[in-house]
């Protein structure tokens, strides 16, 4: 009997002592699972150690989860692996301040990093969850737990409270549940209650870049390049809105992130080549540009779209007077490429790009004829009949004709007509007086005067002058002359302008003075002396006349011969 209860008891402490050993054995995907677990390294913006700290990776292709506060002002960050390899972190993905958490991706090297695997379910409340503290150790460590409570951030995602009690280089590492699979990324808790926290990994994971991300405070307190959206259409719009946000070399960065994952999308290599084409500091950097149109055109199922933009380019390259000659990229190559974009299909805005180029390139009446055929279509606008009245213009057309186009612009602008409309009513006022239609033009005159609130210059007063001088209109010639002359009085065409005006309501005395005045500032105005003499005549001083017509003579004036043959012979 004796026998047989030592033997029995012996049994019962081998039982409990082997069942003992086996709760604290590591379970068998420890090994592999912490090999996803690696440290972080912050750095400012000159190089400085800011921050380090815990994170693991979610995905074989180097996705990796840890704490925002990690990250606040870096300007870098790298990862160090179990096995003490260095990769630097090369995108951010998604952050979420409120719940301390960030998404990036490492730049790999290797096909595939050790990842954690997600959680289908999240665990339930006591339920054993695991913590995997990084360590570069080979030793097998880990803490186990149980889940205290589970409650929801918003509808889809959970937060965890558990058992378990950080120390202080333990948090944002790995929860795990029984088969190893990761369930969230701990938080410090409370000490007191030794408790801590974990936000479930799914919530994380949902945190992305989006078109709106680069008003992102929480982003932009990171100096680490951002991540595209997932979606291409999203990605598109992040593009158009970084262009104008990013520095030069962050937007082509992003650019080539763009084309590594949207390969296909022509936009990319378009937008790379515009980048390119600006920045382009060397003959080789057009070719990198050239090279991308090529690209684009051919992934591009529209190709008419790649050859406006080569047009566009190359047109904006010539119009900047580039300091590189690139003397592939010529207006006879831009008119040949839009001209390939209209073959394929007509849009108004290629033709509005057609006449640019033609007019850049001087050839006036072909820029006359692709303006025509934009102001047929829906682009139609105030500005596309400026562009045509200012090319019908140049090619030598009759000012009535231009004045009929300039006619079609002001009737499309808004009416009254605000400051940025009001240089048409110049144009047409300028027109009106090379047809001598002078009251007419006092009219744009005065309505461009108004349109600006009376915010002029001296040239203005002149112009206005010219105009109703010719209509007879000579007391508001004598005040827009006068006024000319307060606002710039060292310009002597003014001056003598004044003159001229007194000469023609006979105010002869008065015209003599000025015209006196502007030769004993400059002996050598020839037209001064012409006028004097005409001034002379008309008081029958006609030797004084025939003096100042030959100075005028001696000084290159061809207008005053008729005047010596007429009074001095």
């Amino acid at each position: 009997m004796k026998f047989t209860m030592k033997r029995i008891i012996q049994t019962l402490l081998f039982v409990a002592l082997s069942v003992q050993f086996a709760v604290a054995q590591p379970p068998k995907w420890l090994d592999k699972a912490k090999r996803s677990v690696f440290s972080i390294v912050t750095y400012g913006s000159e190089g400085q150690t800011l921050h380090s700290g815990n994170g693991f990776f979610v995905t074989e292709a180097g996705v990796g989860v840890s704490n925002y506060e990690l990250f606040k002002g870096a300007a870098k960050a790298e990862i160090i692996t179990s096995d003490g390899k260095r990769m630097p972190i090369e995108s951010i993905l998604g952050v979420n301040e409120m719940y301390d958490v960030i998404k990036f991706k490492v730049g790999i090297t290797d096909k595939k990093v050790p990842a954690l695997t997600i959680a289908a379910q999240p665990s339930e409340p006591d339920a054993t969850v695991y913590l995997l503290p990084y360590s570069t150790q080979k030793e097998r460590t880990f803490r186990s737990g149980k889940v205290k409570e589970v409650s929801k951030i918003g509808e889809n995602y959970n937060y965890y409270t558990l058992d378990l009690l950080l120390t202080e280089k333990q948090a944002s590492c790995p929860v795990t549940n029984v088969n190893g699979d990761v369930i969230g990324l701990t938080q410090y808790g409370s000490e007191e209650n030794k408790l801590c926290y974990a936000v479930g990994v799914n919530f994380i994971m949902a945190q992305e870049i989006s078109p709106l991300s680069l008003n992102s405070s929480s982003l932009r307190n990171i100096g680490i390049r951002k991540g595209l959206p997932d979606d291409e259409d999203s990605a598109m719009i992040f593009l158009f809105l970084a262009s104008s946000q990013l520095s030069s070399e962050d937007y082509l960065e992003l650019l080539n992130d763009f084309i590594a994952q949207y390969p296909t999308n022509p936009d990319g290599y378009i937008r790379r080549a515009n980048a390119m084409a600006y920045q382009g500091k060397s003959t080789a950097d057009f070719d990198k540009s050239a090279a991308d149109f090529a690209k684009a055109l051919s992934v591009a199922t529209d190709k008419q779209e790649v050859y406006y933009a080569l047009a566009k380019q190359i047109y904006q390259y010539r119009l900047n007077n580039s300091e590189i000659d690139y003397t592939p990229w010529t207006l006879d190559t831009a008119a040949g490429e839009i001209n390939k974009a209209i073959a394929l299909e007509n849009v108004p805005v290629y033709y509005q790009l057609a006449g640019d180029i033609q007019f850049a390139n001087g050839n006036y009446a072909g820029a006359y004829e692709w303006y025509d055929k934009v102001n047929q279509t829906d682009l139609v606008s105030a500005t596309t009949f400026f562009n045509a009245a200012k090319a019908k213009e140049l090619a030598g057309g009759d000012a009535e004709e231009v004045i009929a186009i300039l006619d079609s612009c002001v009737a499309r602008t808004i009416q009254p007509l605000n400051e940025e409309e009001a240089p048409y009513l110049l144009e047409r006022a300028q027109q009106l007086m090379i047809a001598k239609k002078y009251r007419q033009a006092v009219v744009d005159y005065d309505a461009y005067f108004t349109a600006v609130n009376g915010q002029v210059n001296d040239l203005f007063y002149y112009l206005r002058e010219q105009a109703t001088l010719n209509a007879r209109q000579f007391q508001r010639a004598l005040d827009d002359i006068t006024m000319a002359i307060e606002l710039n009085p060292e310009e002597t065409t003014y001056q003598l302008e004044l003159a001229v005006i007194n000469l023609r309501i006979g105010r002869y005395a008065e015209a003599e003075k000025l015209l006196q005045n502007i030769i004993d500032e400059d002996a050598e105005y020839a037209e001064a002396y012409r006028i004097l003499g005409i001034t002379q005549v008309q008081q029958n001083h006609k030797d004084d006349a025939c003096k100042s017509f030959a100075k005028a003579k001696e000084l290159g004036d061809e207008n005053v011969d008729d005047l010596i043959e007429k009074h001095c012979k």
